[in-house]
């Protein structure tokens, strides 16, 4: 285990400099002490955080208070360590800005050892808030999410930025989870804006790629990227053509609307289905890499008074109203899981279940994301 870094600011890099002006008077040496600050920046997240990127986005002038934490191995490293495929790396850094908000950096390795099963979330979350985040594309496996909350007299607004790395060894992955959160953020909404937060997430993936020996293929610089699909931004199902194409209709359950996102290559896919008027019937999500290991290790925790959970079979049922289905990947160090819930406020979905149809939708939304990622065609639950 690396040691946490002291923190270090400016100010604190002025006094140190000072006190080295000092002692250089008393001993008749020259000593030129500065930068420290940058230095400590420089180190951030083991080396591979884009030092002018997060000034960009904090501001060239910033004071910064700068935290680390390094644990673990990955790839090689943890084979030789554990004699099997476990990666144990976790390395987070935070730079913080007074007055303007900070940046978060978490990195893990996938797959990770399976005796941290059972102890909360395994890897940073993508927020899952009433929007559905958006697929980066442009080559790349990766998620962007966005949210603006007002606080006393200005909005802060949080962008995170998920990037997964599917390494070309053993089906090892990497997944840099970037958050920044902007006092007085109003800038979320300008599509001019949102790449600065994006780059930031591609720029440290492609230096995690090269520090960690990953050996992933990269995508390209991403120059737009989209806001999450709000909850009144729902269509006609039968003209999905994202997350939710080819999933049916059903009278009986008076599923007629969609709210979905492109379907680029996601870790993470989500399609909520719902009635005329846009109110939520069924959330359909599809998990690949590090986010079905992560779910998996959940309904481990969560659900072990069940019979049988999505972490012992490919398929199944689970609960009043919910159903799973697997599919093997390639290179995957966890098989996909789709799931399908009841999503219906008041209940009336969990009261009246209409398992065939959930069957059916279910069936459609996993062959149709299997196949836009090369997977093998799903296992589903029987009746």
């Amino acid at each position: 285990m690396a040691l946490t870094r002291p923190t270090l600011t400016r100010r604190g890099a002025r006094a140190l400099a000072a006190a080295a002006v000092a002692l250089a008077a008393l001993t008749g040496a020259i000593v030129w002490f500065a930068g420290s600050e940058d230095r400590a920046l420089d180190g951030a997240c083991d080396g591979v955080l884009p030092v002018g990127d997060v000034r960009s986005v904090l501001g060239e002038d910033a004071e910064l208070d700068v935290t680390n934490r390094t644990e673990g191995a990955f790839g090689d490293k943890a084979a030789k360590s554990g004699g099997k495929r476990a990666n144990s790396l976790s390395v987070r850094c935070r730079i913080a800005a007074e007055g303007t908000g900070h940046i978060a950096v978490t990195i893990a390795g996938s797959p990770r050892p399976r005796a941290e099963y059972g102890y909360g979330e395994l890897y940073a979350a993508v927020p899952a808030s009433h929007t559905l985040p958006v697929p980066l594309g442009n080559g790349w496996s990766g998620l962007f999410a966005a949210e603006t909350a007002r606080l006393d007299d200005a909005e802060d607004g949080t962008a995170t930025t998920a990037v997964l790395l599917d390494c070309a060894r053993r089906g090892d992955s990497l997944l840099i989870t970037v958050e920044t959160a902007l006092r007085g953020a109003t800038t979320l909404d300008d599509p001019a804006v949102r790449p600065d937060f994006v780059r930031t997430a591609t720029a440290t993936a492609e230096a995690a790629n090269d520090h960690w020996g990953c050996g992933a293929r990269l995508g390209t610089p991403v120059r737009t990227v989209g806001l999450p699909v709000n909850e009144d931004e729902y269509e006609p199902l039968l003209g999905a053509k994202g997350t939710c194409a080819a999933v049916p209709t059903a009278s009986r359950s008076a599923v007629s609307t969609a709210r979905e996102t492109a379907r680029d290559r996601a870790p993470r896919e989500s399609c909520v289905l719902g009635t005329r008027d846009g109110s939520p019937l069924y959330r359909l999500e599809a998990y690949y890499g590090p986010y079905a290991e992560d779910a998996r290790s959940q309904y481990t925790r969560d659900y072990d008074y069940e019979n049988v959970t999505p972490a012992e079979k490919p398929a199944g049922r689970l609960g009043q109203s919910a159903y799973w289905a697997g599919a093997t990947c390639p290179r995957g160090a966890e098989s996909a899981l789709y799931l399908i819930r009841a999503a219906d406020a008041d209940g009336e979905t969990r009261r009246r279940p209409d398992l065939a149809y959930e069957r059916a939708a279910l069936a459609a939304f996993a062959a149709a994301s299997a196949e836009h990622h090369g997977c093998a065609s799903p296992s589903l639950p029987g009746g």
